[in-house]
């Protein structure tokens, strides 16, 4: 296969994405907010326990989605782990303060003992915009701006810097200052190739957010930011992707318990941004071999994630396990096979060269 030819450059890591979403309770009802955070909470234990290597939490200013400060639910997902990375998916900078950002992530990777990390992006969510007082109008700039201050609060000393969204720094530092000395950030880009040029230019590594069509469509814009790195004068660096998915014990259980609420889910926002509405059709092409949904039995997913991390030469796979109102039990049942199971046989898979079959 010609899009196999990018490889993978180091040994794989395998995470995973939650946005907070409320399930429906016993009662019929969506839990509470407070709930869904207290269920985050446990599924980060969990990760941690079955050996998944990351656990990024999303933020979303929105009823369905619990989460508005990710750094605290990591905080509480650190007090009880001991090595799984910890990080966002992703903190939306242009409606924040890159000062508070870096302050409060550090504060993370003090409590966790070096596992906090930060991706940053302009948010596909828009809600936090006028909840904080910025303007849409400002959407491009914001975030180009504040990226720009991020960067200079990663060599962790004084900054003076200005722009126009926020005021100006005059030799001013962000506390606390990390134990490694820089808090590792990445950025997360939808396919737009002016943020991965940006991503690039900056030396931060790139996740990018698969949601729709397949994999491969990707490669273009894999390939322009490793050459836009080597352009810049950096070295090659980390490829992450974030899909949506669920593992159950056989592809059928999986796609019958996810498929409803991904249908409701994105229904919900499709009736919001002018979408077309989603079909089973349309939804069992993205869960079939070479979609965006990474849905199926242990077998079926860790096929999948391996031959996606040999398309697009992954450093790191994140599959968001959770999505609408599916059950909590079933996002625990789901965390625990990709750990256990899915993690393993892709480990296995990258050390054989015959995924032909598979792919084709």
């Amino acid at each position: 296969m010609g899009h196999e030819i990018l490889g993978t450059r180091q040994e794989p890591t395998f995470g995973l994405d939650t946005f907070g979403d409320l399930e429906i309770g016993a009662d019929g009802e969506l839990v509470s907010q407070a709930e869904a955070i207290r269920q985050v909470v446990a599924e980060g234990v969990l990760a941690d326990q079955v050996g998944v290597n990351y656990f990024g939490v999303g933020e979303h200013h929105r009823a369905e989605m619990a989460v508005s400060s990710p750094d605290v639910v990591l905080a509480a997902i650190a007090g009880q782990t001991e090595r799984i990375r910890l990080g966002t998916g992703v903190t939306v900078l242009s409606s924040d303060d890159p000062v508070r950002v870096y302050e409060r992530f550090a504060t993370l990777d003090a409590v966790s003992r070096g596992r906090a990390e930060v991706t940053l992006g302009r948010g596909s969510f828009t809600e936090s915009f006028p909840l904080f007082g910025h303007s849409l109008a400002d959407y491009d700039v914001l975030f180009a701006e504040k990226l720009d201050l991020f960067t200079h609060l990663q060599d962790e000393k004084p900054v003076t810097w200005s722009g126009t969204v926020r005021p100006p720094l005059e030799q001013a530092q962000a506390y606390p200052v990390t134990e490694s000395g820089r808090l590792p950030a990445w950025v997360g880009v939808g396919g737009t190739p002016q943020s991965v040029v940006r991503a690039a230019a900056y030396g931060l590594p790139l996740v990018m957010a698969v949601i729709g069509g397949s994999p491969q469509q990707f490669v273009p814009l894999a390939e322009l930011y490793r050459r836009a790195l080597a352009e810049a004068g950096h070295p090659e660096l980390p490829v992450a992707m974030h899909s949506p998915g669920h593992v159950a014990e056989t592809d059928e259980l999986a796609r019958a318990q996810h498929f409803p609420h991904h249908h409701a889910a994105f229904a919900k926002i499709g009736a919001e941004r002018g979408w077309a509405p989603m079909t089973r059709a349309d939804y069992d092409a993205m869960a079939g071999p070479r979609g965006a949904l990474f849905v199926g039995s242990p077998e079926t997913v860790a096929q999948k994630i391996a031959w996606a991390v040999r398309t697009l030469g992954l450093s790191r796979f994140q599959l968001k396990y959770g999505v609408g109102a599916l059950p909590h039990e079933q996002r625990l049942e789901s965390i625990r096979l990709y750990g256990e199971q899915v993690v393993p046989r892709v480990r296995e898979l990258l050390g054989t060269q015959d995924l032909a079959t598979w792919a084709s």
